[in-house]
């Protein structure tokens, strides 16, 4: 039993925050690399979008204080300018995240394009260089989260995201979504006929990623490789041996490229044929688990069905706001990270939210060996806290 003089102590080790790292624009050349390296003992931490429950999505900012906060890996998606510089970011137009009506100059640039079957209306960011691209500025997509940093932060190219990564004071491993291929394979042309997968994979070549999953190449650089659309996974396992992650949506939302459902990707004679090419997937955690009136119910047996085909499972996303928790949880993400790492079992979680997961695990790995849950001991250990600082 924990005694009371014991209390500053912990207070002590809930306190954490470090000054923000500057910026660099490439990564550091050195061949020699001391730092702290990447855990591999429990599910990994993966900053969805970086920070971005508290910074807008695909900065700078989002990415580095999900460093600070203890991920382990910064997740991004990737497209492409007009002149065919991979930047991050998540939507193929700008109007949701973006300044971009506020810019006069831009307004004839609203179009229609079609996007996986369906037209879309808005500023596409195919149509726009990079240079034009970096006028704009990022705003947080949701109105209920911190509104404070909008207008501050610029669109990002993959090779600075990059170099976050690598100016990290530990190792810490990049998460790259191929994003929309079909999309901006249509719509922005490299030369020699390459396509975006080609580039995709160059810049990470460039900067030194490869290695299989595990491996001492893969280790000093960890990365993993992430689509929605299996031919893109399947074309690039021969230019690249990095780790790849076949991402899977919505149940009612077919493949972008095949057109397969859902039903027929999580068959096992489907995810016999793609371990071939991947070493995980990337579920929408309500297809693993359904939900009805905001409630779970019984869970699928997805997740045992991946793993007996040796293939990791990272759902995707976890977020700390109620409208986002569901009711089993009372409002706490503790026992919602509790319930998906102790009972479903998934190897890595998506999450807005980096510092209250990593948060989580320290104190259950550190708890873990005691004879109530870690969980349970975490909620007295908080109360205990809070006596300490009243008293």
């Amino acid at each position: 039993m924990l005694e009371t003089r014991s209390l500053p102590i912990i207070v002590l080790l809930l306190i954490t925050g470090s000054a923000a790292r500057p910026f660099f624009p490439l990564p550091s050349k050195d061949t020699e690399d001391h730092r702290q390296p990447l855990q591999t003992s429990r599910p990994y931490n993966i900053a969805h979008r970086g920070s971005n429950g508290e910074i807008p999505e695909e900065t700078a900012a989002a990415y580095m204080r999900a460093i600070e906060e203890g991920a382990d890996f910064i997740e991004t998606d990737i497209l492409s300018s007009k002149d065919g510089v991979l930047i991050c970011f998540h939507d193929v137009t700008l109007d949701a995240t973006t300044n971009i009506a506020d810019f006069k100059q831009f307004a004839n640039r609203k179009t229609t394009y079609e996007v996986q079957g369906v037209n879309m209306t808005g500023w596409f960011i195919v149509d726009f260089t990079l240079e034009e691209l970096k006028l704009l500025r990022v705003n947080q997509r949701y109105p209920f989260r911190d509104q404070q940093y909008n207008g501050k932060f610029q669109i990002i190219t993959f090779e600075e995201y990059i170099a976050i990564a690598l100016d990290a004071p530990r190792v810490v491993g990049i998460y790259p979504e191929i994003k929309n291929p079909v999309f901006i394979n249509q719509h922005v042309k490299w030369p020699g006929g390459k396509r975006f997968e080609d580039i995709f994979v160059k810049t990470l070549k460039k900067y030194g990623y490869k290695g299989s999953y595990l491996s001492k190449e893969w280790l000093r650089q960890p990365a993993f490789i992430q689509s929605f659309a299996p031919t893109s996974l399947v074309y690039i396992s021969n230019l690249t041996d990095l780790p790849k992650i076949f991402l899977i949506d919505d149940v009612t939302v077919p493949t972008q490229d095949t057109n397969q459902s859902y039903a027929e990707i999580t068959s096992d004679s489907y995810l016999d044929y793609i371990k071939e090419y991947v070493v995980g997937i990337g579920p929408w955690k309500d297809t693993v688990v359904p939900v009805e009136g905001n409630y779970l119910t019984m869970a699928t047996d997805l997740v045992a069905r991946a793993h007996a085909h040796n293939l990791q499972v990272h759902p995707y996303t976890y977020r700390n706001e109620n409208i986002f928790l569901h009711f089993n949880f009372h409002q706490d993400p503790y026992q919602e990270y509790d319930y998906w790492i102790s009972k479903i079992g998934v190897d890595g979680l998506f999450t807005d939210f980096t510092g209250s997961l990593h948060d989580f695990q320290e104190w259950t790995t550190l708890l873990s060996s005691n004879d109530d849950s870690a969980l349970e001991l975490l909620h007295k250990i908080a109360s205990m806290i809070q006596s300490y600082k009243r008293g």
